[in-house]
């Protein structure tokens, strides 16, 4: 629960609204929105909207104030939902996702990308090597599918034109071990075409332009034209470079990266191809453009143009060259050019994936691998010309937005049920009725697309709807101009249209054959894998079947699809889902405008409203009773700083039942509901004031150890100055009586014995001593020369020192030397 920010940024959970209506919840999200703050929480899911400026907030700092933090703890991020799900993975050893969706342009590939980058910057900790290799090339691998998967749109500038799964796996200790990447039905050639083709034209350098016959014009080729006048905000020259680098780093051998721009560069060549009909003929009209293309593609040009010029038939036996029409010609050329770049899309996926895919490990060894799941992947879509790509788009959403109703406002209700919490059910649309239409066997619309496509004989566009009108004129969600004559919109033998969660999408049926059947003549195949490129060879392995050997009907595009999205929600729901829903604010990527009609759309079919309905239904506020108490203990004399009941539940309803509050609150098996948002700010506010005392408890406490510390520290180095000082005054005088102990029986009474060094203090003590044995020495010389060794010198000795006056001095002496020359 979000309550760090202030009120006069809006709420920052939804569920937090004092009530739960639309116009409530969107001058909330608009109030936020005008204020900077893009990120708002529903319970745990985030409510992301696109800003379309660069905001300050991703940043290393940032990323420390997320890091290992609750939900509840830090205001709405991107981040807390990464940390939730990392923790949830190395906590319980249990496989998260991440699903971020909304429509094209909301801002889902750069949400996956801070996820990616806030992941990558909270793991090994311990600087290991490969770690930090594989997390490298994970990052590096976002740069490179964005280049060759993503496109600008008039809605977007940076549209992912392909839906990316990526799985990141970890080891037992929580680092990046490795990864998988799948995509999901890259779109061909569109408005602006894929990145990767511009960075080529405008970033390569010059030598490299002129080894691919290309020219540093987007005018100049077809697949580019369409917009080489419009503005854009992208930087294909330095982009052109991060990928190109990106791609060694991952692993791309410089061969490999040198077929990459071949093959892109023939795709635009390939574009300006022209067809020219002479009587019956159908002829190319620049020939010379044929062989720059076979020469990229590592093939001869007679057979190349062979392939774009005839249709190899085999009948029976026979097998006869028939010649392309100049429609047939442009549709194979086209077609062609648009697999080419799919197989070499998917290639890049697998390159990438042999890279970074976890080997086989043994888990007695190593430990269990858990893995997070991150899907980036297209929004709903409504164009003016809605075709086979949208339908195919938009049923993925359908699908994605089912798994959200299933698993996140079905079981909302269910958590009720199994804790035993009196509920009220709330009624909310599912659409799975939808879903149904689409991909039920036999009477879905994919089933139906199918069997046009496996008819015999000529099965037009016109004849797939009326049997869509005659199988489906019945359904709620289906209507065309022959069910509703009245429909005016819907135009005759043409137009179908569904009723989407996200709205009606009228989807023209031409064209939806032959994209199903995703014809393309086998002579292409064949011609590929009879490359003399190795890489490009690899990509058409069926092109090594003969015309006459007869092949099983491979599954159509739909069906393909289909069959990829079951599996995709399957994953997705054996794991532990976070979601992240992004909203587009306005339709001219402005970053101070706010279309109160566009957002009310995109809240209304994600179903937001629904999901605060769900979250605060009964109860606004759910936590663990453990959890519970960690954050609000403080604020009662029977739980701070720890209870003495019999448990932590019966603790919750004393501090509840202290604070007054236990009339809003219900108590089930594991988890305590607060009913009403105001309850949870009481309780906040009480904790604030609570930790203002506890603040200044702890640091007057502080205060005091450390006042403390500092005085037994400067006792102690007292107390050792001391003792170090009478141990070198010691060690001095020992070494001072060790020396000179036995001088009076030497003939020089001492006189070229070393002095040892004295301790600093002792310096004008050794100064006087050496004085006074200076003199000792010179008296004891004299008085032994004079009276020799008579009995009567120590007599005259003594009364000679009194009269000079250092009587004293030699005592002391006398003391460290053991006596005088006599006992």
């Amino acid at each position: 629960m979000a309550l760090q920010e202030d009120l006069q940024y809006g709420k920052a959970d939804f569920v937090l609204m004092d009530s739960v209506t639309l116009p409530e919840f969107m001058d909330n999200l608009k109030l936020r929105f005008e204020k900077g703050r893009i990120y708002t929480f529903i319970g745990e899911v985030v409510v992301s909207i696109n800003p379309y400026k660069n905001l300050p907030i991703y940043g290393r700092d940032t990323i420390e104030q997320y890091k290992g933090r609750e939900l509840y703890e830090r205001p709405p991020h991107l981040f807390s939902i990464a940390d939730a799900a990392y923790k949830a993975m190395k906590r319980r050893c249990k496989d998260t996702c991440i699903v971020i969706s909304g429509e094209s342009g909301a801002g889902k590939t750069e949400a996956s990308k801070y996820i990616m980058q806030y992941i990558a910057a909270i793991t090994n900790p311990s600087q290991r090597a490969e770690v930090e290799r594989v997390k490298n090339m994970l990052l590096k691998s976002n740069c490179v599918l964005e280049a060759f998967g993503n496109a600008k749109t008039n809605r977007n500038d940076n549209s992912s034109r392909f839906g990316k799964y990526m799985d990141i796996n970890f080891d037992f200790k929580g680092d990046p071990i490795g990864g998988h990447i799948n995509n999901y039905l890259l779109e061909k050639l569109g408005e602006r075409n894929f990145h990767s083709f511009y960075q080529m034209i405008l970033g390569a350098p010059e030598q490299t332009l002129r080894s691919l016959h290309i020219q540093k014009d987007l005018s100049a080729y077809t697949y580019t034209r369409s917009l080489a006048q419009v503005k854009s905000n992208i930087n294909d020259t330095s982009e052109y470079r991060e990928v190109a680098e990106a791609m060694k780093v991952i692993g791309f051998k410089q061969e490999e990266i040198q077929t990459v721009y071949k093959i892109l560069a023939a795709i635009l060549h390939l574009g300006n191809l022209k067809f020219v009909v002479d009587g019956d003929t159908t002829m190319i009209e620049n020939g010379k453009v044929v062989s720059v293309v076979a020469d990229l593609l590592g093939s001869k040009s007679e057979l190349l143009e062979k392939a774009l010029l005839f249709r190899t038939v085999a009948t029976g036996r026979d097998v006869i060259d028939k010649q392309h029409t100049e429609k047939e010609a442009n549709y194979g050329r086209d077609a062609f050019s648009k697999a080419i770049y799919e197989r070499l899309f998917c290639w890049i996926v697998t390159r990438i994936n042999d890279v970074i895919d976890v080997r086989q490990q043994d888990a007695s060894l190593h430990g269990k691998n858990t893995v997070i799941g991150v899907l980036d992947i297209y929004g709903f879509e409504i164009f003016d010309n809605n075709s086979f790509e949208q339908f195919c788009i938009n049923y993925c959403n359908e699908k994605l937005q089912q798994l959200f109703i299933q698993l996140v406002l079905t079981q909302e209700q269910e958590e009720y049920q199994r804790e035993g919490i009196p509920w009220k059910h709330i009624d909310y649309f599912n659409n799975q009725i939808i879903v149904d239409l689409v991909e039920q066997q036999h009477r879905g619309i994919i089933s139906l697309l199918d069997d046009a496509c496996m008819n015999v004989g000529k099965v037009t566009d016109a004849m797939f709807l009326d049997a869509l009108n005659k199988q489906l004129g019945k359904h709620a969600h289906y209507s065309s101009r022959k069910v509703c004559p009245t429909d005016k919109a819907l135009e005759y033998d043409r137009d179908f249209r569904i009723r989407h969660y996200a709205g009606d999408v009228v989807y023209s049926v031409v064209a939806f054959i032959d994209k199903n059947k995703d014809t393309l003549f086998q002579d292409f195949k064949r011609l590929m894998y009879n490359s003399a490129n190795p890489v490009l060879k690899n990509m058409w392995p069926e092109g090594k079947l003969s015309i006459t050997e007869v092949t099983k009907r491979p599954l159509t595009a739909a069906t393909l699809f289909k069959n990829s999205m079951i599996a995709l929600v399957d994953n997705l729901a054996s794991k532990e889902p976070y979601y992240v829903r992004c909203i587009k604010p306005n339709d001219k990527k402005s970053p101070s405008l706010f279309d109160p009609e566009r957002c009310r759309h995109q809240v209304e079919y994600l179903g937001l409203l629904e999901n605060v309905r769900v979250r605060r239904a009964g109860f606004a506020y759910r936590q663990e009773y453990e959890r519970f108490l960690h954050r609000y203990k403080m604020i009662s004399q029977l739980t701070w700083p720890n209870h003495s009941l019999s448990s932590d539940r019966a603790a919750v309803q004393k501090l509840l039942e202290e604070c007054r509050f236990h009339q809003d609150a219900a108590y089930g098996k594991t988890k305590v509901f607060i009913r009403t948002p105001r309850t949870l700010f009481s309780l906040e506010e009480k904790r604030s004031e609570m930790l203002l005392r506890i603040i200044l408890f702890i640091q007057k406490m502080w205060r005091g150890t450390l006042a403390r510390w500092r005085y037994k520290r400067t006792k102690a180095a007292l107390t050792i100055i001391r003792y170090y000082r009478r141990y070198k005054v010691k060690s001095y005088i020992l070494e001072v009586v060790k020396r000179f102990g036995g001088v009076r029986n030497s003939r020089d009474f001492g006189k070229n014995v070393k002095w040892p060094t004295p301790p600093k203090v002792l310096r004008r003590f050794q100064e006087a001593l050496q004085n006074i044995h200076e003199r000792y020495t010179s008296l004891c010389s004299m008085f032994y020369h004079c009276c020799g060794r008579s009995v009567y010198f120590g007599r005259h000795f003594r009364e000679l020192l009194l009269r000079t006056q250092i009587k004293v001095s030699v005592h002391y002496f006398f003391f460290f030397t053991g006596g005088g020359p006599t006992n």
